[in-house]
């Protein structure tokens, strides 16, 4: 099996890419590599909602984001200089609960703003679903195996949990709220918390309400403590157009003074909040945020952070001296061991997710194949491809970029309207696919709009293909077809599909352009489907055999 090496410490531009024998290497901007200075975003990537937590040591840090619904969830990232990462893991394997989460693709629902904290030789990850309650798991390594997840506090609304355990021993956990189930948001709550972290021990206290006029959407809240204050760090204003805030008291419980510390000024640098602070082996601190990029998600940033001198942070830099910095777009690297394209290697496979929990239908490795994936059987009512949970995607991994895939399509000779191929997924959609037609399969490209909105699928034919190799299969023959896809997608996602007959040597080239649309909560992603139509008996399949990403 041929297997793709691609870094994940990324990906700033399209720059030189490994072919599928690993003989080369994706970097990043070789400044964000070699240089003193690195460049935002430091992850051109949808990694939405991020935290970070340093190792005891304080020399090799560890990050997680928001899955959603998407399995397997909770990214584990590695860093050792804050500014390249590496993906080494995922804490969760399904999302819980998990008959939920396997009986369809429960879009924007499931993990929202996990937070990451090491305490007494144990990682915790808190996250917020909101519609079951509070979570959280716990590893001794990261990267090894993590605890089944417990349920903390059931309920509806609950998002952006954030955990403290105190000097005295006690512990608490700060949230926010979620108005499309509680009915109310903008505040932050602060409820005591087993120390263990495995339920909470007191009722929610309103500890800041944002319902003031000025801090509106207040969420994602991150507790500290520091020089016996309390601070929480949490972003306002929205997603694309807002702004963080620092909050500190002298009791956990407040009241709580209230500080813009980061806001978007005169950069272009749009919603430069919900993150995580983090202090260095050094001693110097740092702050690893979002910033909402439509089609291409939640990507992520890293700005400086200081103190002034009456206790308050200052993200980023402070050009007037107002205690509100903006975001950097080039920065001096921290003082820390610096990454090599080596240290950042991840197979392929590990960069896809199902869009829902995964299920032995959906698919699996072979010896000759990366994945195969099984054609899922469509509903009577099928309108479009929401409704399909086992598609392979990954997120959207630079600006620029392209994806080539060897394919071998499959279908029993009367499994009329099988279909499988490539696809650029979200609110909007696009699919390249070879459908099972007579003695041949047809090539056709399909469009869709407000796919969650039950918009209608737009299909053209592109093509006839003569199956590359007929059998028999029990009582029917299989048809095989032998396919190369790719899709180019340049700056503003804009995705151009083509395909080859020959093993990649020539490519056609689809006439009409699409453009990338972000799906819900998640921006878009791509990867590969394979439907069956409601009262075909026997799923049709694809084996990817072959992934170049450049």
């Amino acid at each position: 099996m041929t297997r793709l090496f691609l870094p994940i410490l990324m990906m700033l531009a399209a720059a030189p890419l490994m072919n599928a024998a690993g003989k080369g290497l994706y970097v990043s901007d070789p400044a964000n590599l070699k240089g003193k200075e690195y460049t935002n975003p430091i992850i051109h990537a949808d990694y939405s909602d991020p935290d970070v937590v340093a190792a005891p040591d304080g020399k090799t840090f560890y990050m997680t984001a928001s899955s959603f619904q998407c399995a397997p969830g909770l990214p584990i990232l590695k860093s050792t200089d804050l500014v390249n990462w590496r993906l080494v893991n995922h804490a969760i394997t399904e999302v819980p609960p998990t008959d939920f989460y396997a009986a369809a693709p429960r879009h924007g629902k499931g993990v929202w703003a996990p937070c990451i904290r090491y305490h007494e030789g144990e990682y915790y990850i808190f996250w917020g679903d909101p519609d079951f309650g509070i979570y959280m798991v716990k590893a001794a390594d990261p990267e090894g195996s993590w605890s089944e997840p417990v349920l903390v506090k059931a309920g509806k609304g609950l998002i952006d949990p954030t955990p403290l355990w105190d000097n005295d021993g006690r512990a608490w956990l700060a949230n926010a709220w979620a108005a499309s189930r509680a009915g109310f948001n903008s505040v932050i709550t602060v409820s005591e918390m087993a120390p263990d972290g495995t339920r909470l021990l007191s009722a929610p206290h309103v500890v800041f309400d944002g319902n003031d006029g000025v801090n509106h959407t207040i969420e994602g809240p991150k507790l500290y403590s520091r020089d016996g204050w309390y601070y929480i760090f949490a972003p306002a204003g929205g997603v694309t157009d807002g702004w963080q805030l620092a909050m500190r008291s002298r009791n956990i419980n407040g009241p709580y003074e209230v500080r813009t510390v980061m806001a978007r000024g005169d950069s272009d640098i749009n919603g430069p909040h919900q993150g995580g602070w983090v202090t260095d082996a050094n001693g110097d601190d740092w702050f690893i945020h979002f910033q909402d990029k439509a089609a291409y998600g939640r990507i992520i940033h890293l700005n400086p952070m200081r103190w002034t001198s009456d206790g308050w942070p200052v993200i980023g830099i402070d050009k007037d001296g107002d205690g509100c910095g903006t975001p950097l777009r080039k920065g001096r690297k921290p003082a820390l061991e610096a990454m090599t394209a080596e240290d950042a290697l991840t197979p392929v496979e590990n960069l896809f997710e199902w869009h829902a929990n995964y299920s032995d239908f959906f698919g699996f490795p072979t010896p000759s194949a990366i994945m195969r994936i099984y054609g899922h059987k469509l509903s009577p009512q099928f309108v479009n491809l929401w409704e399909v949970p086992n598609l392979w995607l990954m997120k959207f991994p630079a600006e620029k970029f392209s994806v080539t895939a060897r394919l071998q399509v499959s279908a029993k000779a009367d499994a009329e309207g099988v279909a499988s191929g490539m696809l650029v997924m979200g609110w909007d959609y696009a699919r390249l696919s070879l459908e099972k037609r007579g003695d041949a399969f047809v090539l056709r490209m399909t469009e869709c709009t407000d796919a969650e909105q039950g918009g209608k699928e737009r299909t053209t034919d592109l093509a006839t293909i003569k199956p590359t190799r007929v059998y028999n299969a029990g009582l029917r023959p299989n048809m095989e077809c032998d396919i190369t896809m790719r899709v180019d997608v340049s700056a503003g996602g804009i995705c151009r599909f083509s395909y080859s007959l020959d093993n990649g040597r020539r490519f056609t080239s689809v006439p009409a352009a699409f453009t990338a649309r972000a799906g819900k909560w998640i921006g878009a992603k791509l990867g590969f489907f394979s439907i069956t139509p409601d009262g075909i008996a026997d799923r049709g399949w694809m084996d990817i055999t072959d992934i170049e990403i450049k």
